[in-house]
């Protein structure tokens, strides 16, 4: 029988919140970045990690790919500041990297830098670090769940019915025995398409209730139904987050599923 591997403290975090995809193109960093800015405007002093080693994106959705972090050097180690932007406090090896730039890592060296990213960040007194998953269930998520304590993990899918195979994987990987990550629900991003002209039409192109199935089968909550529309895309391309969204659907959802993060962890 494995040893369990002893758990790495971080007195200045709280509580360390996974977002977590069993593939890529759900919108998970969406969700991520949302969450973040939707916690921070409820008064919480909130951090933001961008996991995603290969492709990191969370620069780019708040418009600060050209950022580059203060590092100094505390004895051996180099001690860096996270960048801040609407009130949230960021890291991502996007920082670090020029654009066009790729990480051919293979695993061990990515699992290393992102507990680097995590652990040797100065951190200001965080209530939520919201950690944005890469997709699927490697190295990175692994060295993640298994070194810190995590309050509580969000699965994002959309409704299709391949997107909630993959969903599947994930939530099985942090409800594993050897883990054991709470499950704080499941956000279905895509839910429904609304056409700008018509806030008040929905058009569910990618199927309908595979959010609540995947709860369901999991016993844990649908905390965030996030429908499709064109302004939430064009925001984080100009570096703008979900509450730049004329729409108020965008914005009920992530704020339902920030008091649903703050309910259970209260």
């Amino acid at each position: 029988m494995n040893q369990p591997i002893p758990k790495t403290e971080l007195p200045q975090i709280k509580h360390i919140i996974a977002v977590a995809s069993g593939k890529g193109g759900v919108g998970k960093s969406t969700v991520a970045s949302g969450l973040a800015v939707a916690l921070a405007r409820n008064g919480f002093k909130v951090g933001l990690v961008d996991a995603d080693i290969y492709g990191p994106s969370i620069p780019r959705m708040f418009g600060i790919e050209d950022a580059r972090p203060e590092v100094t050097t505390n004895g051996n180690t180099d001690l860096m500041f996270p960048i801040e932007k609407f009130g949230i406090q960021i890291m991502s090896i996007g920082f670090f990297v020029d654009k066009g730039q790729s990480l051919i890592w293979r695993g061990p060296m990515a699992a290393n830098a992102i507990t680097q990213l995590i652990e040797n960040t100065n951190w200001n007194g965080i209530d939520y670090l919201v950690i944005d998953f890469p997709p699927g269930t490697g190295d990175i998520q692994l060295t993640i769940l298994q070194k810190y304590n995590l309050t509580g993990a969000v699965v994002v899918t959309t409704p299709q019915e391949i997107a909630l195979n993959d969903a599947r994987k994930a939530t099985a990987m942090l409800t594993n025995n050897d883990l054991k990550v709470p499950l704080l629900g499941i956000v279905e991003n895509m839910a429904w398409f609304t056409p700008a002209p018509h806030p008040d039409e929905k058009y569910f192109i990618f199927g309908q209730g595979g959010g609540q199935t995947i709860a369901d089968e999991f016993g844990t909550r649908l905390i965030g139904q996030i429908p499709l529309v064109m302004e939430l895309g064009e925001a984080a391309e100009k570096g703008q987050t979900a509450f730049h969204v004329i729409n108020h659907a965008v914005v009920s959802a992530f704020e339902t599923m920030a008091s649903a993060i703050a309910e259970q962890t209260a």
